[in-house]
């Protein structure tokens, strides 16, 4: 019986070894491709934003790191991709997060063109609510869209807030936090990148460069 057990509880041991080495294998297998479509996903997604006709550069060749914990809603260093027309600054593509959306952290990126107004808005990852709170999907919803060509005077600006809180964004039926939280988030970028514009274009790129 002991010798039983001791032989069930190796194969056990074996087999999971096996496992953990066959996940290790596909990972590194893999690693490129993932990264390739990342690349990709990453192209389309600018390309939806900041639109090829107002500018004449590669916007993944022209990415910088910005920090800014309250206007960003994280800590960490968010990629900011510039876009430019014969070596000008034109527009920008900022990846930000609305820390407050009602399942969790929601990262999107906002294009914003050099006078200040949204060229577009789209929503990179989420953990909402199927069906209530994924509206701020594109493929889901025309509701990100509704930030198209906006602009802000300041903070206290009273269009940029959901209705129900007297502003001229919907809010979703059943679900007004995740939309709250994404108005919130887009007005804080908007802001941001008013106030520190000259700062962020001439700022170096630095995505993808080791600090350590």
């Amino acid at each position: 019986m002991k010798k039983s057990m001791i032989k069930n509880g190796l194969l056990l041991a074996l087999f999971a070894l096996l496992c953990t080495a066959l996940v290790a294998v596909v990972n590194d297998l893999t690693r490129d491709q993932i990264k390739a479509q990342e690349q990709q996903q990453l192209l389309q997604v600018l390309g939806q934003i900041i639109p090829t006709s107002i500018h004449d550069n590669v916007l993944t060749d022209n990415c910088t790191l910005l920090n800014d914990a309250e206007a960003l809603g994280t800590e960490e260093d968010m990629p900011a991709f510039i876009a430019t027309k014969d070596g000008k600054p034109v527009a920008i593509a900022i990846e930000t997060i609305a820390p407050d959306g009602y399942s969790g952290a929601i990262k999107l990126i906002v294009g914003i063109n050099s006078k200040g107004e949204v060229l577009g808005v789209r929503t990179l990852s989420h953990q909402e609510t199927p069906g209530l709170g994924d509206k701020i999907e594109l493929k889901k919803s025309n509701w990100v869209l509704g930030f198209n060509h906006k602009t802000i005077e300041s903070a206290n600006d009273k269009q940029w807030g959901v209705k129900k809180d007297g502003g001229g964004f919907d809010q979703f039926t059943g679900a007004t936090i995740t939309p709250r939280a994404y108005v919130k988030a887009v007005k804080n970028t908007l802001l941001y990148f008013n106030a520190n514009k000259q700062q962020i274009f001439s700022q170096p790129l630095t995505c993808g460069v080791s600090h350590e």
